[in-house]
C-alpha cells in the first residue's frame, strides 16, 4: 500500500489504450462500503474472500486490461496461481518507509502504527518478489515490462535468464560488436550458448544473401531461440531470420547501439532491403525479450551516437516533450517506453503506429538511392524529420540544432522511384507522416506530388 498503484495503473492503461480496474475501487462499488468500513464492519476475512474473487474474476477476463491489486490479493495462493497462468505482473517497488509516509494519515486499516506496517511489508515482500514477472517504479517501467523489456545497467549478465525456457541459443552479430560485446554476451549467456554466427555490418546484413547464409547455418530445432546482439541492421536481419527460420523461432535483441535501444529493436518489425527500396521483405515477429543495458552504448563513437539522436528527436516531436536534453538512461527509457506503448496499442501497423514513420518516408528514399551505402540511417532520417517539419509548416530549429543536417550526394531521380515505393503509398498516392504541432502526429496524408518532389530535392545537394 502507498506504492502509488492507482495513479501508475491509470497512466499505463491510458498509454496501452487498454481498460483500468483498480481492484480496491471494484470491492467498494459492489460493497457500496469503503475498504475501511468493510474491515471495520465485516472484517478482514470477509474482505479477502470479496477480494480474491473479485481479482480472479477480473483476470479470467479475455480481453487486456491494467489491474491494481491491492497490497494483500497476492496474499490468496489462487490469486498468485491465476497471476501466473493469465497476466504479466508487474512489482511496483517503494521502499517502506516512503511507502509509511505516503499512509501515515490515511484511514488504511492496516496501516495504523508504523511498526506494524514495517513488519507486514517485510512479512510480504517474500510472496510480492516470488509473484513478480518485473519490477518497476513508475509507469515508464511497467510499460517497458508490458513490451517485454528489460531496461538497466547490467541486464546484460542476466541474458541467461532471457533464453531460460529454450533448448539453446544461437548468437548472431557481426564481427565489430562481436570484437567489443561478443565474449561478454557469450560469457552471460553461459551454458545456454549453442552457436555463434556472424552477419556483415551495416545494411549489408539486410540482403538476402546475408540472411539466406544464416538460414544455412542454423541448427536451432523450434525450442531453440535466436539473440540478436547489434544494431538495428543485425537486429532487422536476425529479426527476420528468426521470423522465417522453420516458419518462426523465438528470438531475443540485444541493441548495441542508440539507434536500436530507443527505436529499432523494439516493437516485432523486422525487415530486409530491396534495390528499389527499404524494408521490402519482412515481418511482424515480437522478440521474446528485448535487453537494454545503457552501458552497451558506451563505446559508440560521437558519429553513431549522433545517429540515434535522430530517432530521439523524432519520438521527441511525436511526445512534445525535449527528450534530446535528458540524461542518457531517463532519455533511452522514455524513448523505448513510447514505442512499445504505440507497438502494443497497433502491432501490426495498422493504424496509428504509422506515426513512427515521421520522416522516415523521405529517409529511406535517400538511402535506397544511395545503394544503402554513402547515406547512413541516422543522417537520413535527420532529412527526412527537416522534410516532414517544412511540409507541416513547423519550426524546424530543433532538427537544426540537435542533428545540423546537411544535403546528400544522390541521383534525385532514383530518390524519387524509391521514394514513389514506399511501403506507405497506396493505389499509387504519397502517404506521408505529419507533425499538426508537437506531441500531434497525423499519418496517411496526401499532398501535390511537386510538393513532396520539391521537399525531397531540397535535401539533396548539387
Amino acid at each position: 500500500m502507498g506504492a502509488g498503484k492507482s495513479t501508475v495503473g491509470a497512466q499505463v492503461a491510458e498509454r496501452l489504450g487498454r481498460p483500468f480496474v483498480d481492484l480496491d475501487g471494484a470491492l467498494e462499488a459492489e460493497l457500496g462500503l469503503s475498504v475501511a468500513a468493510i474491515f471495520r464492519e465485516r472484517g478482514e476475512p470477509a474482505f479477502r474472500e470479496a477480494e480474491e474473487r473479485l481479482a480472479c474474476d477480473a483476470l479470467a477476463e479475455p480481453g487486456p486490461a491494467v489491474l491494481a491489486f491491492g497490497g494483500g490479493a497476492v496474499t490468496s495462493e489462487r490469486v498468485r496461481e491465476d497471476l501466473r497462468r493469465r497476466a504479466l505482473t508487474v512489482l511496483l517497488e517503494i521502499d517502506s518507509a516512503a511507502a509509511w509516509t505516503r499512509v501515515a494519515e490515511s484511514d488504511r486499516p492496516l496501516a495504523t502504527d508504523e511498526a506494524s506496517f514495517h513488519a507486514l511489508y517485510e512479512r510480504r515482500r517474500p510472496l510480492y518478489e516470488a509473484t513478480a514477472d518485473a519490477m518497476a517504479t513508475e509507469a515508464n517501467g511497467v510499460v517497458l515490462a508490458a513490451g517485454g523489456i528489460r531496461l538497466g545497467v547490467g541486464e546484460l549478465e542476466g541474458l541467461a535468464d532471457s533464453v531460460a525456457d529454450f533448448a539453446g541459443a544461437a548468437l548472431v552479430a557481426d564481427a565489430h560488436v562481436a570484437g567489443i560485446w561478443g565474449a561478454k554476451t557469450q560469457l552471460a549467456l553461459g551454458s545456454r550458448l549453442a552457436s555463434v554466427h556472424e552477419l556483415p555490418r551495416g545494411e549489408a546484413a539486410k540482403s538476402f544473401d546475408a540472411v539466406g547464409a544464416l538460414w544455412q547455418e542454423l541448427g536451432l530445432g523450434r525450442d531453440g531461440a535466436l539473440v540478436a546482439l547489434g544494431g538495428g541492421c543485425t537486429t532487422d536481419a536476425a529479426g527476420f531470420a528468426a521470423a522465417t527460420y522453420l516458419r518462426g523461432v523465438p528470438w531475443v535483441a540485444v541493441p548495441t547501439t542508440l539507434v536500436g535501444q530507443v527505436d529499432a529493436a523494439i516493437g516485432g518489425k523486422t525487415a530486409i532491403n530491396l534495390p528499389a527500396g527499404k524494408n521490402l521483405v519482412g515481418a511482424f515477429h515480437w522478440p521474446v525479450q528485448t535487453v537494454i543495458d545503457p552501458r552497451l552504448v558506451d563505446t559508440l563513437p560521437a558519429r553513431e551516437w549522433q545517429e540515434g539522436m535522430a530517432e530521439v528527436v523524432k519520438t521527441g516531436l511525436l511526445t512534445g516533450e525535449p527528450l534530446w536534453e535528458l540524461e542518457r538512461g531517463r532519455m533511452i527509457a522514455s524513448c523505448a517506453a513510447y514505442k512499445a506503448a504505440v507497438c502494443l496499442r497497433d502491432p501490426r501497423e495498422r493504424g496509428e503506429r504509422a506515426v513512427l514513420n515521421l520522416g522516415h518516408t523521405f529517409a529511406h528514399a535517400l538511402e535506397a538511392a544511395a545503394g544503402y551505402e554513402t547515406v547512413t540511417h541516422g543522417r537520413a532520417v535527420a532529412l527526412g524529420l527537416l522534410a516532414a517539419l517544412r511540409l507541416s509548416g513547423q519550426d524546424t530549429g530543433v532538427v537544426e540544432e540537435v542533428l545540423a543536417p546537411r544535403p546528400v550526394r544522390v541521383d534525385r531521380e532514383r530518390a524519387w522511384a524509391a521514394l514513389l515505393r514506399d511501403k506507405k503509398a497506396i493505389g499509387g498516392g504519397i502517404r506521408l507522416v505529419l507533425l499538426e504541432e508537437p506531441g500531434r502526429a497525423a499519418s496517411g496524408v496526401e499532398l501535390p506530388s511537386q510538393d513532396v518532389r520539391r521537399a525531397l530535392d531540397d535535401l539533396i545537394a548539387g
